[in-house]
């Protein structure tokens, strides 16, 4: 039993054993509570998941006392008596992205001449090393409750020459900004809400920028980042996209958009303007780089330069990581390839190795549109072409890299629909029949999933997993326009939804629409409200798209503060504890298994034509209805010709009247499966 009265030098040079010394639960008192900790196992530093490297001078021959907590829990509590640098290590439970690790100072002090201290150059979580200089690490000055206040910070050092806390958070950065730590040091068991009532957000004056208040509903902490005008950017400040993440590596850093095009980072903790980037051209694509706070992958001007950069925010450099010209010329020699992007909505995986790019012929436009060529996969690390494949014309809405980088997920209203091809482009799983609202993301199995709206069933929220087409519904009948953001690849299991511009129908208001929420990825989830984004909608400048950072501690929206305009629009973030979502909070009945759906195919016998007269018969392999139409892309649910089925309804027979009894005719047919949704357009030439 380790107690506060109990006092140790541990020092590897003598290897003191401790390991398997626990027993019961160790206990504090102090005056921020009564902590509790779970039973700690000490071990040499090379079997240990936590190692913190310190050293300490005397003072009246009695060492550094420190502390170490995980998430407030009190885990250790030794005295450092070594002068020279040590390793002290800890068996604790496993620690995860977001979780903090406090090293604590707790008997500083000055006896006959002698001033007692704690250094501490470094802690290794799970074997990565994060120094105690690192960005993102603060040491909070104070004794007892005071060094967990969040008011007398400083940026992370080695030497601890007042009591005080040294946290790390892991994973990268501070998970939240000083203001709603305090924020949430005042609200003693927060907990965050999951009812379903229907509530209407009050009616509010537009915060004061960089004021964390609380939402008046669901009591997270909000803070209005950006003041567009005051910060200089024109006409508004927006969050870019759900799809993409606005928070570098360590929470240090957040990109905001101006309607110029330029892109502004903005310090994510103090929500000071940092500095405008240079002009990339139009629509340029940036990515952070998954572990270096200070590198941003870019793509200018749509891809023209058909190169991958990589940018340090902080030096201006750029470097070329990536040059597809040539070898796209060897691979499309029938096109002329000048432009590479991902269309604005794709991402790499979640490492940043594997990209899935398109690529446009802006030399030979169709149809006042550039031509679509095709689409190639990208391993940055070995700068290899793993997989391509034309288009024949066709034009996605976007591409884009599944996190684990195993799938290339095409986005098209056209026959490709939303399909799921391998990484070599060689295999393909067809998850959708159209382009629709999603976002990709990780389940709580570690499974590449895909969250989407399916808009022609009053919005109906799924997710399919892209490995083997598993569907499992998550929410029903929305009723409102959807965005979806997958980022938070260190919390697997969950996805931001935002909901705005509701359907105005005889169902009225829905619980679910105009906020933020989180929902958990499976059957019956639990959806966490976390805030109202109170955007009046008016077009697609206004729409909220919140984006959530990796650790899914703070999400990034967009706002007019319930004032109809289109351009005064500002950026705001919730910011939630590491450990604010649980999952399973919400009665979830046992799931009935989802079975996988048979894709729809549809195939058509002869067409017999008799002047102005057309019969024709066409086949699906699971029961269904059919109709046509004169124009190409119509859903099913605006068709009116609708073919007569056969029993069972797999065989479909029409008479088609045409408006003119010689010349050649083009018509569609479009059919559509009993239940499942699934969709599919046959074009059909009469001559």
């Amino acid at each position: 039993m380790l107690t506060r009265s109990t006092t140790y030098a541990i020092t590897w040079g003598t290897v003191l054993a401790l390991a398997g010394c626990g027993g019961g639960d160790v206990t504090e008192t102090s005056g921020s509570g009564q902590f509790t900790s779970q039973s700690l196992a000490v071990a040499a530093p090379q079997a240990a998941n936590l190692v913190v490297r310190a050293r300490a001078s005397l003072g009246g021959d009695v060492g550094a006392q420190m502390q170490l907590r995980v998430n407030g829990v009190l885990v250790a509590d030794l005295e450092v008596r070594e002068t020279a640098y040590q390793d002290y290590g800890f068996t604790v439970p496993s620690i995860v992205g977001g979780d903090k690790v406090d090293v604590v100072f707790t008997n500083d002090g000055t006896i006959n001449g002698q001033d007692r201290n704690l250094y501490v150059e470094s802690i290794s979580l799970n074997g990565a090393t994060m120094a105690a200089t690192a960005p993102g690490v603060t040491l909070d000055r104070g004794v007892g409750p005071q060094a967990f206040d969040g008011l007398d910070v400083l940026p992370g050092q080695r030497s601890l020459l007042w009591d005080g806390a040294l946290r790390f958070v892991a994973g990268g950065g501070a998970s939240l900004s000083a203001a709603c730590e305090r924020f949430y040091a005042a609200v003693p068991g927060f907990a965050l809400n999951s009812d379903r009532a229907v509530v209407s957000a009050p009616s509010a004056a537009k915060p004061a920028k960089g004021i964390a208040f609380a939402d008046p509903h669901y009591k997270t902490c909000v803070t209005r980042v950006t003041d567009h005008a005051a910060d200089g950017l024109r006409t508004f400040a927006r969050t870019e996209y759900s799809r993409r993440q606005m928070y570098n590596a360590d929470n240090t850093l957040q990109l905001v958009l101006d309607r110029e095009g330029f892109f502004y980072l903005y310090d994510a903790n103090t929500h000071a303007v940092v500095k405008r980037l240079p002009g990339f051209g139009e629509d340029p694509e940036f990515q952070w780089h998954p572990t270096d706070p200070k590198l941003v992958y870019l793509m200018p001007s749509r891809g023209s330069e058909m190169q991958q950069k990589v940018m340090n925010v902080t030096t201006g450099e750029i470097r070329v990581i990536g040059d597809f010209r040539d070898r796209l010329k060897a691979l499309f020699p029938n096109a002329t390839p000048t432009h590479v992007n991902t269309r604005a909505e794709g991402s790499p995986s979640k490492d940043g190795r594997y990209w899935c790019y398109m690529v446009r012929d802006s030399a030979h436009p169709v149809k006042d549109s550039w031509g679509s060529v095709g689409v190639f996969t990208w391993d940055r690390d070995t700068d290899t072409i793993v997989g391509s494949m034309k288009l024949n014309g066709e034009l996605p809405d976007h591409v884009s890299m599944s996190p684990s980088g195993q799938h290339c997920v095409v986005s098209s209203d056209g026959s490709i629909g939303t399909t799921a091809f391998s990484r070599d482009l060689s295999q393909k799983r067809k998850l959708y029949t159209k382009s629709v609202h999603s976002d990709m993301a990780i389940d709580a199995n570690g499974d590449d999933v895909i969250v989407y709206v399916d808009s022609t069933n009053y919005g109906d929220v799924y997710m399919m997993k892209l490995g083997n087409g598993e569907r499992t519904p998550l929410l029903a009948g929305i009723r409102s326009a959807a965005h979806f953001s997958g980022k938070a690849f260190n919390k697997p299991g969950w996805v931001v939804l935002t909901t705005q511009a509701p359907w105005n129908d005889s169902a009225g208001r829905q619980w679910m629409q105009n906020k933020v929420m989180a929902v958990e990825l499976k059957a019956s989830p639990t959806v966490y409200n976390l805030a109202f984004h109170n955007t009046f909608y008016d077009g697609d400048n206004t729409a909220p798209t919140a984006s959530v950072n990796r650790d899914f501690t703070r999400i990034a929206f967009n706002s007019n503060w319930q004032v109809k305009s289109q351009t005064d629009v500002d950026t705001y973030t919730i910011e939630i504890p590491a450990h604010a979502l649980k999952a399973g909070v919400a009665p979830t009945p046992t799931p009935t298994p989802t079975p996988t759906p048979t894709l729809l195919n549809v195939t058509t016998g002869a067409v017999q034509r008799d002047g102005y007269r057309v019969v024709l018969q066409a086949t699906t392999n699971v029961p269904g209805k059919c109709g046509t139409s004169w124009t190409q892309g119509q859903p099913f649910a605006y068709l009116y010709d609708f073919l007569a089925p056969a029993p069972g309804g797999l065989t479909h027979k029409a008479t088609v009247y045409l408006d003119t009894a010689t010349a050649s005719k083009t018509f569609y047919l479009v059919c559509k499966a009993d239940g499942a949704g699934d969709e599919e357009e046959l074009v059909l030439n009469v001559k």
